[in-house]
């Protein structure tokens, strides 16, 4: 390196050498940072946010045939989804809405080139889109709209659908902008069925809010498979989504006549309102109502599976069964098996002694919950079969939301302990995200307040929810699982991850090039203060007249001080009491530090 002899006796660098030594640094952190930068923006979300009230969806667009035959749902389905099964999901998304030429789908067998069909979220192969449908001023929809497909080998009743809510576009998990509006005449829904005056009593037993400091559920999805929900309540307002209704093929679940699924939905998300102070168990949570039912308490077969299948596609983090559903059933049976095979936590009412105990019954293990209705007293709210509840939970004199302006009131059932173990996963869910289904239900047990000295007991099995336990008591066969994590933000996910991960690389490669430059530009300006490179000398100890360490023998330290400074050298004191000498150029030092 080129070096200027002054005559003050400093070295100091040539400015070429500087400058190259100074490109050098500089352009090796700025690459370091537009690869950082390159690793940002790779990790946050292309393009602009869709307009108020359009959705990113997946959608295929049907052409005039496949492989020499005409497109059919079913082909659709297996080419995408990997079975024929699944066809109902796929007619369910887009009965009755309006396509490009105005047409609609009603009839699962009659598809039209150009129509464009929304799919379930795990739909892939070629052809698969993902983005903005291609909107178009729709007509109204008609009053009546085709029922959904049966299953392969159930028959279609030509029961006429009593539902005329508009055709919903997008996906059920979602929650609308705006409530739905009411869609049935005064008197056409079912008196609510309500016992005493409302009691808080299943509130103060639970005590969920000892929980919310852990949990509260954000970023859970929980799906109710019942008679839908009313999102047109004050309570429920922005915690219901748009769900799926499955018998009237209207795409809508957000609505409610039976108002079991509503009772259900405020027991889980609902919050305080004037005039109300009921608050559900898992308040940040998200229900999507999926309704098997409308004005008549009975569901088909083929929409109770459906109804399931549906809450799975959807994204569902955990599913709660009302009692529309019948667990004996071979194809719910088979659809709960996949929910928790993709690791969906499955609630469901126990079963009683009127169900009978078929092989096809839906079997308790990991994933899912069985669950018995108790009342303040610990009597039961139905005729359980022993050793068939793995919890209970309130289910007797319950406090619910009415639907038709019923407002608050007193609810009965199976299905309000259902509820209240549904939120209770929800809150587990979003405090243990590593943990999965067979897990989360392994600890919702386990911490339950026991009701008598078996565990499992034949009537109350594991005993009565504890949410606050279960969100905070430390399990030791979970030592592998990752920590508990509180108020989980709903969007968390592998884009947040990636902004997070790349902002901690910038900070790092930040500090460590602001070191780097640092030491940089320090041998630029004093290139002959690290010493020899072979590390030889080292700093030598505090021999200064302060501090009373006096001088070596024979004095010779004081005297090579003086006589460096007197030759050109630079007395530069290191710290109180010692004094350092800088190096000199090449020469033969003065005969005073001459050994």
């Amino acid at each position: 390196m080129a070096v200027d002899q002054v005559s003050d006796g400093f070295r100091r660098p040539g400015t070429a050498s500087t400058g190259r030594r100074y490109g050098t640094v500089t352009a090796a952190v700025a690459g370091l940072v537009a690869v950082v930068t390159g690793l940002l923006l790779a990790g946050l979300p292309a393009g602009a946010a869709p307009p108020d009230g359009a959705e990113y969806v997946k959608y295929y667009t049907v052409t005039s045939s496949y492989q020499g035959a005409p497109e059919t749902l079913g082909g659709i389905s297996q080419r995408f989804l990997g079975t024929t099964d699944r066809s109902v999901e796929i007619f369910s998304l887009n009965v009755g809405r309006t396509q490009l030429n105005g047409d609609k789908l009603s009839d699962p067998k009659i598809l039209r080139p150009g129509w464009q069909l929304v799919l379930p979220w795990d739909a892939v192969g070629t052809g698969v889109q993902y983005g903005l449908l291609p909107q178009k001023n729709s007509k109204p929809a008609p009053s009546g709209l085709a029922p959904a497909p049966a299953a392969p080998g159930q028959s279609t009743p030509t029961r006429a659908p009593t539902n005329t809510q508009a055709p919903r576009t997008g996906n059920p998990a979602v929650v609308p902008s705006a409530a739905p509006k009411p869609t049935y005449k005064s008197g056409q829904c079912a008196a609510a069925t309500t016992s005493n005056s409302p009691s808080n009593w299943a509130a103060l037993r639970l005590a969920p809010d000892q929980a919310w400091a852990h949990s509260r559920g954000k970023g859970q999805l929980v799906a109710i498979v019942d008679s839908g929900a009313d999102g047109s309540l004050a309570q429920l307002a922005g915690r219901v989504a748009l769900g799926a209704d499955i018998v009237s093929g209207s795409g809508r679940g957000n609505t409610d006549c039976l108002g079991s699924g509503t009772g259900m939905a405020g027991i889980i998300v609902a919050k305080p309102t004037q005039g109300s102070s009921l608050s559900g168990i898992a308040p940040d949570a998200t229900v999507m109502p999926v309704r098997i039912v409308t004005t008549k308490a009975e569901a088909r077969a083929s929409d109770q599976a459906a109804g399931i299948e549906v809450a799975t596609s959807a994204g569902a983090t955990v599913i709660a069964l009302g009692s529309y559903v019948n667990t004996s059933d071979a194809a719910v049976a088979k659809a709960v098996a996949t929910a928790v095979s993709r690791n969906i936590v499955v609630v469901f009412g126990a079963p009683t002694t009127a169900t009978p105990a078929g092989p096809d019954m839906v079997a308790g293990g990991g994933g899912v919950l069985r669950v018995g209705g108790v009342g303040v007293g610990g009597q039961s709210a139905a005729s359980y079969r022993p050793s068939m509840v793995d919890v209970v939970a309130p289910g007797l004199n319950v406090t619910t939301l009415g639907v038709t302006g019923t407002g608050v009131l007193a609810s009965n059932g199976t299905p309000y302990a259902v509820a209240f173990v549904a939120a209770e996963v929800a809150l587990v869910r979003a405090a243990y995200p590593g943990l999965d289904a067979a897990q989360v239900t392994h600890r919702v047990k386990v911490t339950a307040d026991k009701m008598s000295d078996a565990v499992p007991d034949k009537r109350y099995g594991y005993g009565t929810i504890n949410p606050a336990a279960a969100v905070t008591r430390e399990l030791a066969e979970e030592h592998h699982a990752v920590a508990p994590t509180a108020r989980r933000s709903v969007d968390d996910g592998p884009t947040s991850g990636n902004r997070t991960m790349a902002l901690i690389i910038v900070s790092v490669v930040g500090l460590v090039a602001a070191g780097l430059l640092a030491f940089r530009v320090r041998r630029l300006v004093h290139p002959d203060q690290d010493g020899p490179a072979d590390g030889s000398a080292g700093e030598a100890p505090d021999r200064g007249d302060a501090g009373g360490g006096g001088a070596p023998p024979g004095g010779a330290a004081p005297s090579a001080g003086k006589a460096a400074v007197g030759a050109g050298g630079r007395h530069r004191p290191d710290h109180a009491g010692s004094t350092k000498t800088s190096p000199l150029p090449r020469q033969s030092p003065p005969a005073a530090v001459r050994e």
